[in-house]
């Protein structure tokens, strides 16, 4: 196989897991794809990013801390948040993704938005269910946290992401599969707490292990914009 085929094998065949297998990774696999991950460029070659490898009793200590944590609504961002940030176009490709998403997970937008008491109900007790599952790292044996600089400086943590990409290609390179988690990012204290992390800005986290072939939601598959949309050659 050419390179260059490989290589698109591998990014196109990357996707979000959002239901894994109860299987561990081998820690020879984990330590290579880390390794791999390494490789990342970063400007003048710094190296900003700071990785927390969790598993075991320690992942389903912070899992429940983490369930806690939202329960009691303490949420703690490193990085401010808000809807504004998202542009026309941006929303709706978000309204198509979560159409999908939620069509998987067998909640539909009626449900969601109207219906009666009771399937509204019913609609935020599913969703409830998922939010549960995602703070849960969708089972997944193992979950990496990913920090940027206390400065957060946007060009050092631009440098992160593109420490996480390449992350996620060097674990599909590896036959393993994976999640990026923004949502991690809204606890980043109650992360913190619980791994005995001083300083660090949290930036994301990566579940991964091996999908379940038998759930449904991971077979959601997003498309992408055509070339033109995003992109001008100039000659």
């Amino acid at each position: 196989m050419a390179l260059s085929e490989a290589a698109e094998r591998i990014i196109r065949g990357r996707r979000a897991t959002r239901a894994f297998l109860g299987d561990a990774v081998p820690e020879k696999t984990v330590r290579a794809v880390f390794e791999l991950a390494g490789a990342a460029p970063s400007n003048s070659n710094v190296q900003p990013w700071r990785v927390e490898v969790v598993s075991g009793a320690t992942k389903d200590r912070l899992a429940d801390a983490l369930v806690d944590a939202d329960g009691e609504g303490r949420r703690t961002v490193d990085f401010p948040y808000s809807e504004a940030i998202y542009a026309p176009e941006h929303n709706q490709r978000r309204a198509a993704f979560g159409q999908a998403l939620y069509g998987a997970l067998g909640i539909s937008r009626d449900a969601r938005r109207t219906g009666d008491g009771g399937q509204v109900r019913d609609a935020r007790e599913m969703l409830a269910a998922y939010n549960t599952a995602s703070l849960r790292f969708y089972g997944a044996p193992h979950v990496a946290l990913l920090f940027a600089p206390d400065s957060g400086d946007p060009r050092l943590t631009a440098d992160v992401g593109m420490y996480a990409q390449t992350l996620l290609l060097a674990m599909r390179a590896h036959g393993v599969d994976s999640c990026p988690q923004a949502l991690l990012s809204f606890y980043a204290d109650t992360v913190r707490e619980t791994l005995g992390v001083s300083g660090g800005k949290l930036l994301l986290g990566v579940a991964f292990g091996y999908a379940d072939p038998a759930a449904r939601v991971n077979a959601v598959s997003v498309g992408r914009e055509p070339l033109e949309q995003t992109t001008r050659f100039h000659h």
